[in-house]
């Protein structure tokens, strides 16, 4: 694998993990909103209990995958930044090359 698709990789993995934090924010923010109804009305106690103990997992979970993410996010940039040259020449070869 040369450093331009490792670098490309990199990106898929930053863009799935961004889009997991996502995902896992709606998630929390669905709990919340059944949460709410319960707490207006219905006053379930199993509902009370499984989903304050989902949002909690979930939170968790979320804080876990912000923390992978700047930390890839970061490997990334500096992946990007110290090999560079090399990127843009690999680059550079392969337009020249799609324009011939």
């Amino acid at each position: 694998m040369d450093k331009l698709q490792k670098l490309e990789l990199m990106n898929k993995v930053v863009n799935e993990l961004e889009d997991l934090q996502n995902s896992q924010t709606a998630l929390i923010e669905k709990i919340g909103k059944i949460e709410v109804d319960n707490m207006n009305g219905l006053n379930d106690s199993r509902l009370e209990k499984d989903l304050g103990d989902m949002h909690s997992k979930i939170a968790a979970n979320l804080d876990a995958i912000t923390s992978i993410f700047a930390y890839f996010e970061t490997k990334r940039d500096e992946y990007n930044e110290k090999n560079r040259s090399a990127i843009e020449a690999i680059e550079a070869a392969a337009a020249i090359e799609a324009a011939n």
